[in-house]
């Protein structure tokens, strides 16, 4: 392992002011190249780390509105995105997630997979990679 810092290394961290660090060991999102790629968003509140939500509607807003927070402070958009990759607690949920997904995206569609996960009593987590203009 080594102890360099990220100025070596070719991509930057995406650092979102006036919010907590993540709790584990990881960038909320990182710059490359023309590419943003955003961790995993789930439904917390940012600044106090609550849970929002309690029905996958309503976690599903509180998340995209999480990746679109990691986006815009990279320099990137929710129109930027290429690909997500969305994990839910009950794959039964993906109609409702669905219905509220295309109120954020619009055709063409992103890449999407969409995957069955144990998310530790939350109900879905949404990952992407945004292609940065210019």
């Amino acid at each position: 392992m080594s102890d360099a810092t990220h100025d070596d290394r070719h991509w930057t961290p995406v650092v979102l002011p006036d919010l907590p660090p993540p709790a584990g060991a990881y960038s909320p999102g990182v710059r490359t190249a023309n590419l943003m790629f955003v961790s995993g968003q789930v439904p917390r509140d940012p600044a106090t780390r609550e849970l929002v939500g309690t029905t996958i509607e309503e976690q599903t807003r509180a998340t995209l509105a999480n990746l679109e927070r990691v986006l815009r402070t990279g320099g990137a958009t929710l129109r930027d995105v290429v690909s997500v990759t969305v994990y839910l607690a009950d794959e039964n949920d993906w109609g409702a997630f669905d219905t509220v997904y295309r109120t954020v995206f619009s055709p063409p569609y992103p890449t999407r997979a969409v995957v069955g996960a144990s998310l530790r009593g939350i109900l879905v987590e949404i990952s992407a990679i945004a292609a940065l203009p210019g």
